[in-house]
């Protein structure tokens, strides 16, 4: 396993929509555990392929990162449906220390592939339901801050650009 490199804000392969995955391969898993790998060290919850600059749908997530490990490997994953819109608090590895308000639903239904190869369905809520989406939207080119006020993520831009000339980012 090895800890990959992770895309900050800024890198194109963040806006771009990511290819399916067509097969799973031996390095198909590999990628998954490298990104297990890399999320557990940085640390955070969740990481998406283009994340680590891979332009393919495949996100991880383990919401009890300092816990009882329970990582989730999704492969060209889609959310089928949500209910009970919410506003907490979200960040992402890609926004280093950046931290704002956003919503998205509490409860969702999503399906994806696992690493075996099987379709599955499944249900989930709170934290795990806002990590499921956040690592979606990054397989469909968006972040986070897309759902903030212009005006709010302006001034997020704005502070990711004093970072940059400070080479603090």
């Amino acid at each position: 396993m090895a800890i990959l490199k992770i895309v900050k804000y800024g890198d194109p392969v963040l806006r771009k929509k990511t290819a399916p995955v067509t097969e799973i391969t031996d390095d198909i898993i590999q990628l998954a555990e490298d990104m297990l790998e890399t999320m557990y060290a940085a640390p955070g919850v969740g990481l998406a392929g283009p994340q680590v600059g891979v332009s393919l749908q495949i996100c991880v997530i383990d919401v009890v990162p300092e816990g009882k490990r329970n990582p989730i490997v999704l492969i060209n994953p889609k959310v089928l449906s949500g209910e009970d819109k919410v506003e907490l608090e979200e960040g992402c590895l890609s926004f280093p220390k950046i931290y704002e308000k956003v919503k998205r639903w509490n409860k969702v239904r999503v399906e994806y592939v696992d690493l075996k190869g099987d379709l599955k369905e499944v249900e989930v809520e709170g934290f795990l339901a806002k990590a499921f989406q956040h690592e979606i939207d990054h397989l469909n080119g968006k972040v986070f801050i897309d759902y903030l006020p212009d005006w709010k993520r302006k001034l997020v831009e704005k502070e990711i650009r004093r970072r940059k000339k400070g080479k603090n980012w």
